[in-house]
């Protein structure tokens, strides 16, 4: 049967005109509705869950839980900075992640007391070993949510993954600045591990601060080695006063004897207040004057944080940077 031209006309306005304005039309509500939230207001991710830190605050007292994303982001903050290639803030993450695992997997096979449950302390006042999205504020001001967004997406992206030798979380530790090489835990600590060994890592002697001097008068010297261990004496000619060094491969001294008794070089480091132990020594005759020379910040085991940096801006990626730096590891789920 023939529709005249006002039945198409109408039947069209039914069929397309009307639905053009239902789609324009806020759906009943929406205008009140609140918009979507902002990265810098993480979603709840706390469950009371076995992957869950309990972390002893020594600022206030109390035992807080963090979920392991919130780790994952806040436990990268803690230690470099945001602003870092997104491979190293990965490789960070895991490495940090699986360090603290395995400290959670001893303490709670043999709780200490005196962390009233928790599984590891930290001044969160601090951001010590975990920065809070508080405190991850007032650092970083107006560039909260950029920063926040670029831990965010790295902590997404290894979330769930750690680091293990057989069946056996490693013990991932790391430090800022290498003397141009990783040592061997054996070396440092005594304790041997087929993935804390020596690796080259050259891109450290390019990094702000990788070499710093300490100078000490004799006297100062004196007063900080006797402050260390009481029993020593030194006495005579200054120049005199240190001698028998022994090192690592890689650099850093493990003994010295001072004043013919040995000390470590953990010791001494700690004493003078040195970056490292990969130092070497002078003595101006004219000054009565000690000048160290440091390479490297802190304990040079496990992987160089600068290092890993220096690989992500080459190219490599996490995985290629967790390898290097912790050889027979492997990367895998929780």
């Amino acid at each position: 049967m023939k529709r005249s031209v006002a039945e198409v006309l109408v039947l069209a306005f039914l069929l397309f005109i009307i639905p053009l304005f239902s789609m324009a039309a806020p759906a009943p509500g929406e205008e009140d509705a609140p918009p979507p939230p902002a990265v810098s207001a993480p979603e709840p991710e706390s469950g009371d869950t076995a992957d869950d830190f309990a972390i002893l605050d020594t600022s206030t007292g109390e035992v807080i839980r963090v979920s392991r994303l919130e780790f994952l982001r806040g436990g990268t903050a803690a230690e470099v900075p945001p602003t870092w290639e997104p491979e190293a803030l990965r490789a960070q993450a895991v490495a940090a992640y699986t360090y603290y695992a395995r400290l959670r997997e001893q303490q709670r096979s043999s709780p200490d007391p005196a962390l009233q449950g928790a599984d590891f302390s930290a001044d969160l006042s601090i951001g010590e070993k975990y920065v809070t999205p508080e405190l991850m504020r007032t650092r970083y001001g107006e560039r909260y949510d950029e920063y926040y967004a670029r831990l965010d997406e790295a902590a997404r992206d290894v979330n769930g993954l750690v680091l293990r030798c057989g069946d056996e979380l490693i013990d991932a530790v790391f430090h800022a600045i290498s003397p141009g090489a990783t040592e061997c835990s054996a070396d440092v600590w005594g304790g041997e591990r087929s993935y804390l060994v020596s690796v080259a890592s050259p891109g450290d002697c390019y990094a702000p601060g990788y070499q710093t001097e300490v100078s000490l008068s004799s006297e100062e010297l004196r007063a900080a080695l006797l402050a260390a261990d009481g029993s020593l004496t030194l006495e005579g000619d200054p120049a005199a006063w240190l001698t028998d060094v022994r090192s690592t491969a890689a650099g850093s001294v493990t003994s010295l004897s001072a004043g013919g008794r040995t000390l470590g070089g953990d010791t001494v480091r700690s004493a003078l207040g040195l970056r490292s132990q990969c130092f070497s020594f002078s003595f101006a005759d004219d000054t009565f004057t000690f000048t160290f020379t440091v390479r490297g910040y802190g304990h040079g085991v496990g992987m160089s944080q600068v290092g890993a940096q220096y690989m992500a801006q080459q190219g490599a990626s996490w995985e290629e940077i967790l390898l290097w730096y912790y050889p027979t590891a492997s990367i895998t789920a929780l």
